[in-house]
This record gives C-alpha cells, sequence and structure tokens, in this order.
C-alpha cells in the first residue's frame, strides 16, 4: 500500500504497538502466554519489523522536497549515528536506574557513570539517529516520520523525570539525580560532575563496530547506501 494513506497507517500501527507494554490489560495476558523474556523478545521484534515498515512506507509517499541533500549533512549524519551507537553501548554497559537500556543495581550518584553524559542515553541515541535521519533526507513525509522520532525522544526524557521525581519524592530524586546531565554533558560543563576514571574501551569498539555494521547493511534493508564504499 504506497503513498499518503499507507505511510500514515504505518506510523498509526507503529505508535499503536507502543502501547502494549504500558496497558497491563494488553502486556499481562502476553506476559502470562509468552514469559517476561518471551515477551520482552517477541516485542523487540514486532517493533523492528514496524519500524522498517514505516521507513519503507515513508519513501514510497510521493516526494516533496524541503531541501536538497548537500555533502555536508553526509558527514553530520555518520557522526551523530557514531555518538548514537556509542551512547547505546554505553548505556547497555552501565548502571542507571533514572532511564531504561541499563541496569538499575550497584548505582553511586557520586559517579554516575553514563548519566553524567546523559540521563537518557538511549533516548537521546533515538533523538540523534532521527536528527541525523532528518537531516539526510529532506523531503516532506521523511521529515514528518523523523520529526516525529527526535520530538518523542525530547519529550520522552521530560516525562521519565517527571515521573521518577513524583514516584520517588522529590528529595530522593535530586539526591540520585544531582550529578546527572538533562542536557548532554551539562553535569560536566557546569562542573557539577567530574569522571572518576576513563571509560571502558570495550563498550567503544562495540559501538563502533555496530556503526559499521549499519553502514555496511543499510543498503541492503533499506535500500539506500548512506556512502560509497566502493562494494
Amino acid at each position: 500500500m504506497d503513498g499518503w494513506f499507507g505511510f500514515a497507517l504505518a506510523l498509526a500501527v507503529f505508535f499503536a504497538s507502543h502501547m502494549i507494554p504500558v496497558r497491563p490489560g494488553l502486556k499481562g495476558p502476553l506476559v502470562a502466554l509468552l514469559g517476561r523474556a518471551g515477551f520482552g523478545a517477541a516485542y523487540s521484534l514486532l517493533s523492528i519489523a514496524l519500524l522498517v515498515w514505516v521507513i519503507v512506507a515513508a519513501g514510497r509517499a510521493p516526494f516533496v522536497a524541503l531541501w536538497y541533500h548537500a555533502e555536508w549533512m553526509t558527514h553530520a549524519a555518520l557522526v551523530m549515528m557514531a555518538a548514537a551507537c556509542l551512547l547505546v553501548a554505553y548505556a547497555m554497559a552501565g548502571v542507571n536506574p533514572l532511564s531504561f537500556g541499563s541496569r538499575r543495581e550497584g548505582f553511586d550518584p557520586e559517579r554516575p557513570g553514563i548519566a553524567g553524559v546523559s540521563r537518557h542515553p538511549v533516548l537521546l541515541a533515538l533523538g540523534l539517529w532521527a536528527g541525523a535521519h532528518l537531516l539526510a533526507n529532506g523531503d516532506l513525509a521523511h521529515v514528518v516520520l523523523f520529526g516525529i522520532f527526535t520530538l518523542f525522544a525530547l519529550f520522552g526524557m521530560v516525562m521519565i523525570d517527571r515521573r521518577l521525581r513524583r514516584t520517588w519524592g522529590a528529595e530522593v530524586w535530586q539526591a540520585q539525580a544531582a550529578r546527572t546531565s538533562l542536557l548532554p554533558l551539562s553535569a560536566l560543563i557546569s562542573g557539577r560532575w567530574r569522571p572518576a576514571q576513563r571509560p571502558a574501551v570495550l563498550p567503544a569498539v562495540i559501538a563502533l563496530a555496530v556503526w559499521a555494521g549499519l553502514l555496511v547493511l543499510h543498503p541492503l534493508v533499506i535500500g539506500v547506501a548512506p556512502v560509497d564504499l566502493g562494494f
């Protein structure tokens, strides 16, 4: 199903699917049927499939140019994607109860690790991913698609902070978040946080390997090569 209707349908189904984890009446029976691990795996596969669908649908929507591509946009998008991969890798390797994507146990508010860089590294990575693709695709359908993802990431950071402040109480939340950053690196710039040690090397190696893999797979999965790899 091509055109604007197909794009709108894909968007609607994608965002409707994200109601499943936050609706106990929907999530509960599925967890009971599949188990927590099975539910997590099934929902992850569903999300990836729907994401591919919505991106393909955006490519099939009528082309309405808002700006034209320049070479610097490619370089900027590649840097943003590398940063996104690094954020996800360090989030998964780190401890951060203030958002999702990290272990919660063992968090030291005096040494917040990745939370000192960003309190919500996975959402920041999502915003960078969306922003990189918005920059590189200047047509209306892709600007709508990746603009929504960018706003979703930014709005999500604020909403998680508000929910935790309400759940924990302002005093506990402030004690946990005092040396962390809502705006990237704001705790470092303001002097509220100083890294206690150099970051681990392994997450960076994994992140850059994933980044390189994405460059190779992008034309195979999406049909568009971000850069000419010469093969």
